[in-house]
């Protein structure tokens, strides 16, 4: 079978390759037929090896994936050949730590994800832990589910490790994937949500207006400070969302935040901050980093899935079977795509 191949930890390392098929499952765990998987921003920093955590090559590729059960191994209950499903990414956690224990295995320190740590779902078949499994509800298409990672990231970091309260004034900074996701997620729950980017991001504001918040904004066009502050009369946004990353983001979210109001910041930065945190200090704020998702937060997700809840349609831009996987990559890596979803092929 056809895979998109980390094989090395250079730049751009990465290529198709025939793979063998993985076998037969072993205890506890189904080999699942992909039908469709997201490429992530993640996936590219890969390819560019822009990333630290450690990668186990030669990899295969993709932890954003659905499809369909094709063999269940010893001990499945539950799940059946045929059921749709789609799988979280914690594909080895250890079980025993306490984070385990108490439900929070997405920061277990053995903790191994698709795509990077073992084999991902960039092919045609991957092996996976039943626990990984949930159901996609009826109704639900195979690359709508393929996005529900992306949203769950979101929704953790809104609804689980920040306070999001109906009338809220929701700052998203960063309008990539995760950011329009976690956008998405806060106008659910009622806040007014305002979304800014970067002239480079032309494309995926554009996407931003189509799905609809209290406002978009350019940062090089329009004051992001002096918009929030007439809007809030002065007080500053309850909650500041950085799925951006940049230096620039992270002080543009201490200027813009209330006192007593929160930063959650998601996306990630290899760089240091060179950046003074007094304002943390003068405002009281409180800075909460959110990390991956839990079983509960795939099961709200789907639920919102369901019912319609989050515009997908519009953040998928780019439909490409397996073997443009490299044109996928680059699209978001120039920001021309929001999400692009990949096929595979035999």
């Amino acid at each position: 079978m056809k895979a998109v191949v980390k094989y090395g930890l250079g730049d751009r390392e990465v290529e198709l390759r025939e793979v063998p098929e993985p076998g037969a499952p072993g205890p506890g765990e189904v080999i699942l037929e992909v039908r469709a998987a997201g490429v992530c921003g993640s996936d590219v920093e890969f390819w560019r090896s822009k990333i630290d955590y450690p990668i186990n090559v030669p990899v295969i590729l993709g932890h954003e994936f659905c499809g369909v059960v094709h063999a269940v191994g010893e001990g499945v209950e539950g799940f059946q050949t045929g059921d749709r499903v789609v799988s979280e990414t914690a594909a080895v956690v250890c079980g025993v730590c306490e984070f385990c224990r108490s439900g929070e295995y997405n920061v277990c320190p053995e903790r191994l994800g698709f795509g990077y740590g073992v084999d991902g779902a960039f092919t045609r078949y991957v092996r996976v832990p039943v626990r990984c499994l949930h159901r996609i509800p009826e109704g639900v298409p195979f690359e709508h589910a393929a996005l529900t990672e992306p949203i769950a990231v979101g929704y953790n970091a809104l609804c689980v490790k920040s306070t999001v309260l109906p009338g809220d004034w929701v700052v998203v900074l960063g309008p990539g994937p995760i950011g329009l996701f976690a956008a998405q997620v806060a106008k659910i729950a009622g806040a007014r949500v305002v979304v800014v980017g970067l002239s480079v991001d032309r494309k995926r504001l554009a996407v931003a207006e189509q799905i609809g918040f209290d406002a978009v904004l350019n940062a090089e066009r329009h004051s992001v400070a002096r918009y929030i502050a007439e809007r809030t009369r002065g007080r500053g946004a309850d909650l500041v969302v950085d799925a951006a990353g940049a230096n620039a983001a992270f002080a543009t979210a201490m200027e813009i935040v209330r006192r007593n109001g929160q930063i959650t910041k998601i996306a990630w930065n290899r760089n240091p901050l060179n950046l003074s945190l007094d304002p943390i200090v003068a405002k009281a704020v409180r800075v909460q980093g959110s990390y991956s998702h839990t079983w509960r937060t795939w099961e709200h997700v789907l639920e919102l899935l369901a019912k319609g809840a989050v515009q997908i349609e519009p953040m998928i831009t780019h439909r490409m079977p397996l073997t443009q996987w490299e044109r996928a990559f680059e699209a978001a890596e120039e920001r021309e795509a929001v999400k692009a979803i990949l096929y595979p092929v035999s």
